[in-house]
């Protein structure tokens, strides 16, 4: 299966704006700049989008990882933290931080928390960090 989105950037880095656009239309043009990327400015930025996927697919797979374990949780919620450090000479993500609150039966301690580390090793978006990515360059005239 594959997923899409398009981004559309007019201007500099520091004073343009883009706007992505998700093929299923969750996100229609939703604007993004250098202030809500790097400043306090309110919109949405990539690094925000990290953790949103992060926190999707984290915590699908440990409902995943818990229903093999016979579990089913009542309520998980994750938030996903992503740090993106300005202190080198090129803006870094350092670290991505998963936070974890399951509702769940008493005696499923030991199986949440063995579901959660598997989930972290092994959901696609933390699997992603190490993918081949591709690319193809084209100019328009």
């Amino acid at each position: 299966m594959d997923s899409k989105s398009t981004v559309v950037w007019q201007g500099s880095a520091k004073t343009g704006t883009g706007k992505i656009t998700t093929e299923s239309g969750v996100l229609t043009e939703s604007v993004y700049t250098y202030g809500t990327r790097f400043e306090d400015n309110p919109g949405t930025n990539p690094e925000e989008l990290i953790a949103a996927a992060h926190a999707a697919c984290f915590t699908m797979a440990t409902a995943d990882e818990m229903g093999s374990a016979g579990i089913e949780p009542e309520q998980l919620t994750t938030v996903a933290k992503v740090t993106l450090s300005t202190a080198g000479n090129e803006p870094e993500v350092t670290q991505i931080h998963l936070d974890i609150t399951a509702k769940i039966p008493a005696d499923s301690k030991d199986a949440f928390e063995k579901a959660a580390k598997s989930a972290k090793e092994n959901c696609p978006i933390s699997r992603l960090m190490n993918a081949d990515i591709l690319l193809d360059t084209h100019i328009e005239s």
